[in-house]
């Protein structure tokens, strides 16, 4: 075992969420061959089965379609590798984590120095009810609720609908939202550059696959990739926060690494899965120490088994997020419409 690692373990256990800082510190360089192998593992096997795809689908419309939906989950882990480019955890070299996440973001569709920029003011307050709106999945309180109108509250309930939340609104986001600068429009022409310069990729990008696929392969391969990576993909990241037991503090009782450690989730999946969401739902320790590669995160479970239960959730256990809506301050629990209106009632 490595001294650094070995020093972590044998170290006092931690009395509070800050106190893991020092200790998962150990765990934060990342390998440059093994990302490499990680990237190549996901990225050739990607281009791959786009080719095997486009070429079934001269026989087989709904052939094509299955091997564009296995397709799916490697691109939805080539846009966890290119998550962990933004954090600067997937290569120790800066410059070379953000050029190959800007590459991979025409990929997924992700202008990526606009994603690097909303997703760390998401680190930065996950769980801080002052500072909601960026980066997250809109969640307003039980008295927040009460007091929009009628119309408000309707908004609110189709916005928070699994059928808008986990259809409607991946296609939204990956194919409108992420063509401009939401949030950022007026903090300088980088970010303008990366979705402008993402959108002429993928302009090209999709021109050429006109060209030589067709628009057979548009709509059998591209469309249906990219869709269930996308509603996959806004599944984990509304799972990993909004969970029964999450966190949420107004700014004055807000602390960081209490937010991270208690208001993230550890979303405890089959091998096969965390090998394709690249260890995503190890996401308690992620936002306690975002530094840290994919590929180091079960390293830390298996050190500090105190870490493995924290906000743990199954699949099966997953399912009833769905059904949660609204933030109750008096219960400190996300709770649904449903129990609000037996409440109110």
């Amino acid at each position: 075992m490595p001294k650094d690692i070995l020093a972590a373990t044998s170290a006092p256990k931690p009395e509070n969420a800050r106190d893991w800082v020092r200790i998962l510190a150990a765990y934060r360089e990342p390998n440059s061959m093994r990302s490499t192998f990680e990237l190549a593992v996901s990225l050739f096997p990607f281009v791959g089965l786009w080719v095997l795809a486009c070429w079934v689908a001269q026989y087989s419309y709904i052939g094509a379609f299955l091997i564009s939906a296995l397709n799916g989950c490697f691109l939805l882990r080539l846009f966890c590798i290119q998550h962990d480019c933004g954090h600067g955890s997937f290569y120790g070299n800066r410059t070379v984590s953000d050029w190959v996440g800007r590459v991979l973001g025409v990929v997924t569709l992700t202008p990526y120095d606009v994603w690097r920029r909303t997703h760390s003011i998401h680190h930065s307050h996950a769980g801080d009810l002052d500072h909601r709106g960026i980066g997250d999945v809109m969640t307003l309180t039980v008295e927040e609720y009460h007091q929009r109108t009628p119309f408000g509250r309707f908004l609110y309930r189709a916005y928070r609908h699994p059928i808008v939340m986990f259809g409607v609104g991946p296609t939204y986001l990956f194919f409108l939202q992420n063509r401009l600068p939401l949030g950022l429009m007026d903090q300088g022409k980088k970010y303008w550059i990366s979705a402008m310069g993402t959108n002429a990729a993928i302009a090209i990008a999709l021109s050429v696959i006109v060209y030589f696929g067709g628009f057979q392969a548009l709509f059998l391969v591209f469309l249906p990739t990219t869709l269930i990576a996308a509603s996959v993909g806004v599944w984990l990241f509304y799972v990993q926060h909004q969970f029964e037991t999450t966190t949420w503090e107004n700014e004055e009782d807000w602390l960081l690494h209490e937010a991270a450690l208690h208001g993230s989730s550890h979303y405890d999946l089959p091998p096969i899965l965390r090998w394709f969401t690249a260890n995503i739902g190890i996401h308690h320790v992620h936002h306690l120490y975002s530094r840290i590669p994919f590929y180091r995160l079960t390293e830390v479970l298996n050190d500090h088994k105190e870490l493995v239960q924290v906000s743990r959730l199954t699949m099966l256990q997953s399912v009833k997020c769905a059904s949660l809506d609204l933030w109750d301050e008096k219960k400190r629990r996300l709770v649904s419409f449903a129990s609000v209106r037996r409440n109110a009632a």
